[in-house]
C-alpha cells in the first residue's frame, strides 16, 4: 500500500506548480490549466484523507466527482469567455483586456 505521504507530496507539487503557472503566465489559456491543476491537487487531498481516515466510507469520492463536475462546467464557460474574447480583440494576452473597458 502507498504511503499517504506520498499523494501529499504530488498533490502539494501540483498545487504550487499552478499557483506559479497562474503568477507568471500572460496566456489565459495557460492561466485556466493552472487553475485546473490546483483544483485538481484539491481533489488529490479529499480523495487521500477520505481513503486514510476513514477507509469505508465514501464521502471524499463524492467531493471529488462533484469537483470535477464543477471543474468541466467551470472550465466550459471559461473557454467561451476567452473564445469570445479572442473575436473581439484577436488576442488572449491578459494585458490586451484593458482594451475591453472602452
Amino acid at each position: 500500500m502507498i504511503r499517504m505521504e506520498y499523494y501529499l507530496v504530488v498533490s502539494t507539487l501540483m498545487f504550487f506548480l499552478g499557483i506559479y503557472g497562474f503568477i507568471t503566465r500572460k496566456n489565459m489559456i495557460a492561466i485556466l490549466i493552472s487553475l485546473e491543476l490546483i483544483l485538481n491537487a484539491v481533489e488529490i487531498n479529499f480523495v487521500v484523507f477520505n481513503r486514510y481516515l476513514f477507509p469505508e466510507q465514501f464521502e471524499g469520492m463524492f467531493f471529488t466527482l462533484f469537483g470535477i463536475v464543477a471543474t468541466a462546467a467551470e472550465t466550459a464557460v471559461a473557454l467561451a469567455i476567452i473564445i469570445n474574447a479572442y473575436r473581439a480583440i484577436g488576442n488572449i494576452e491578459i494585458k490586451n483586456f484593458s482594451k475591453m473597458k472602452k
